[in-house]
């Protein structure tokens, strides 16, 4: 299923579409939801790695949450400088996460 969505936008960035448009090869829409996928698995990854810095979740459900692999998101926090943390707790719902899913 999929959903129609009007926006408007600056001068600046339909211009940056239309270069995008002609090096791609691709139509309007084609780049703009490639454009919209990629933006979205990057809020996803900044959004988790938040989480993972605040301690609220841990990193394998960061992971998860981002829909990436655990080394990538080890990647992204070694990145960031973000360190590791890891407890026993953590290790006990990794485990129940990991075999429950």
């Amino acid at each position: 299923m999929t959903e129609v969505i009007s926006t408007r936008i600056p001068n600046e960035m339909a211009e940056a579409l239309k270069e995008i448009e002609k090096r791609e090869k691709t139509d309007r829409a084609t780049t703009i939801r490639k454009l919209l996928a990629k933006a979205i698995q990057e809020w996803k990854k900044e959004h988790a790695l938040q989480q993972y810095r605040k301690g609220k979740i841990t990193l394998w459900r960061a992971a998860r949450t981002a829909e990436t692999t655990l080394r990538e998101m080890m990647q992204l926090a070694t990145d960031q400088g973000i360190p590791f943390k890891y407890t026993k707790k953590d290790l006990e719902e990794d485990i129940k996460a990991a075999t429950t899913e």
